[in-house]
């Protein structure tokens, strides 16, 4: 025996160990860390954006966005991570809601920078593409963009629709569709034929 007695990690321990490692304006380096898995946290970031701990809405968006800083993604799991501690969450969809967007230039120049629930910004191309997964079902558009290193944002309706807006037919694979470009990259959203 190492004399040492184990833990059961906590919110509050996680948020103690993510300041101490948070060094400077930018977000900590979680993909060089590989601490011990130290089980999973009763912490769930739900479809919409809000993050629960033991059920709770987490009211501090200070506290949710330091968590968001610590947030990394390895395979299909979810994971909160300090140099010392990995604590697997649940999270319904995507990590992030990507509440709004600003547009920048035009044609093959314009770029869509998406801001998230949690402040990150992200110049969506082809290392941030935007990529729209249809409902089965129902036909319903969940459209995502990638944020950061395996971490995606669900893109809000109301940005969603503006992202129509701007869309327009290119072909792709000799199929022609309709999408929306930024960052020099043509992202398909729905085959041109499937439009009313």
């Amino acid at each position: 025996m190492s004399g040492q007695i184990p833990v059961k990690p906590s919110a509050d321990g996680i948020a103690t160990a993510a300041r101490a490692a948070k060094k400077g304006k930018g977000l900590p380096p979680v993909h060089l860390w590989n601490p011990p898995f130290c089980g999973d946290l009763d912490m769930r970031i739900a479809r919409d954006g809000t993050w629960f701990y033991l059920g709770t809405p987490i009211g501090r968006h200070e506290l949710v966005r330091l968590f968001s800083s610590i947030l990394r993604k390895d395979g299909d799991k979810y994971f909160l991570v300090t140099p010392v501690e990995l604590v697997g969450i649940t999270v319904d969809d995507a990590p992030f809601v990507a509440v709004d967007f600003e547009v920048s230039g035009n044609g093959e120049d314009q770029i869509l920078t998406f801001t998230t629930n949690v402040g990150d910004e992200a110049a969506a191309g082809p290392d941030l593409p935007i990529r729209v997964e249809r409902d089965p079902e129902t036909g319903e558009p969940s459209p995502y963009v990638l944020i950061r290193a395996n971490l995606e944002a669900l893109i809000d309706r109301k940005s969603f629709y503006r992202l129509v807006d701007l869309g327009e037919h290119q072909d792709v694979d000799n199929t022609s569709w309709f999408g929306v470009r930024s960052g020099g990259a043509f992202f398909p959203i729905i085959p041109s034929s499937e439009l009313p």
